[in-house]
């Protein structure tokens, strides 16, 4: 959508923003039955314990009044927190990378029903404040130019940025959620099945933990992610080694581009691979018909896996998480601990 402060296109998004911002007012006045209908109830004083509550984060401050119920989320890490945490979204938007579109498959059943807003990198405006929504999450990287506007439409709540940091992004959102507590929970879950889960694979392979591999294949270069992207710390949480070229724990380079002739960077005991874009459009052909892709001891010994982009790169939350635990125990031959 063009979001534009110009000209007659500004008018006209002005007027249809004010009329669903105002239609949406008197609804809370005079049909305030209706949002209690809308809203879960709890028992007593249960229901809105902690609120008022007034969240720092990425972009100052934000004063949330009451216990969010409709939430809207503009990335997919909130939408893999929020869900985590026990919540429907009303609105979301779905991977910019996901070729099948909608949303993820891997929360199939907890978003049926939810509200699209989306493209990601231009969400709906409009859309968002018909939801009437109590709370909007995002992150600065992604929707800074259009803050204010969303701040129009309820309280937001921004962390800086996506992808590494996905474990304090966490506690952030759970923050203006009021769910500290089962955020808190859930990674430490997370967190103790993944160290069990390498305690598995360090047996299997002799006390030595084996190195692990991330490959991309997006449109245009192929891309190694590094230790301080998502992936990275999953990985990390689980006690893999990552080759030279995967090391960096710089939260300013998560991947390194290289091309076809280059691929031998790749090289470790496992290398998961991932899809994000139609193939014809990235340079998969290209590197996995290359004799240096070939020669890769990976390659030769059978132990290069394909797993979902979803989960791996665009997933950035607990749940998705658990999906790789269970993909590298797959791939390294061992049972995956139980929760």
């Amino acid at each position: 959508m063009n979001t534009s402060t110009s000209g007659r296109g500004l008018r006209r998004f002005g007027a249809a923003l004010s009329a669903v911002l105002i239609g949406a007012t008197a609804l809370t006045a005079c049909g305030g039955d209706k949002a209690a209908e809308d809203k879960p109830q709890k028992a007593g004083a249960e229901a809105d314990a902690g609120f008022p509550r007034t969240v720092e984060h990425a972009m100052g401050s934000t004063k949330i009044p009451a216990k969010p119920a409709r939430v809207v989320v503009l990335d997919t890490g909130e939408l893999d927190d929020v869900t985590m945490l026990g919540i429907k979204p009303v609105g979301a938007v779905s991977p910019h990378m996901k070729t099948a579109g909608g949303f993820p498959n891997y929360l199939k059943g907890k978003t049926d029903g939810v509200k699209d807003v989306g493209p990601l990198l231009e969400p709906n405006l409009l859309k968002i404040a018909a939801l009437k929504p109590d709370l909007i999450l995002s992150s600065k990287v992604r929707h800074e130019k259009v803050y204010k506007k969303l701040s129009g439409i309820a309280p937001t709540v921004f962390t800086e940025t996506t992808g590494g940091p996905w474990k304090e992004n966490l506690a952030v959102h759970a923050e203006a959620l009021g769910l500290e507590k089962e955020a808190k929970s859930a990674l430490t879950a997370y967190e103790t099945r993944a160290k069990a889960l390498g305690e598995e694979i360090k047996k299997k392979y002799k006390g030595k933990m084996p190195s692990a591999s991330v490959v991309r294949f997006v449109a245009g270069p192929t891309r190694l992610y590094q230790k301080s992207a998502y992936s990275g710390i999953v990985l990390n949480d689980i006690g893999l080694a990552r080759p030279k070229s995967q090391s960096s724990v710089d939260p300013e380079v998560t991947m390194l581009d290289v091309s076809p002739e280059q691929i031998d960077k790749a090289e470790a005991d496992l290398i998961f691979v991932t899809l994000a874009d139609d193939p014809s459009k990235t340079k998969q052909k290209d590197v996995t018909s290359n004799p240096v892709w070939k020669d890769l001891n990976a390659v030769k010994n059978d132990k290069v896996f394909t797993v979902p982009d979803e989960t791996w790169m665009s997933g950035i939350g607990v749940q998705a998480a658990e999906h790789m635990l269970a993909d590298v125990a797959k791939a390294a031959g061992v049972e995956l601990p139980k929760k």
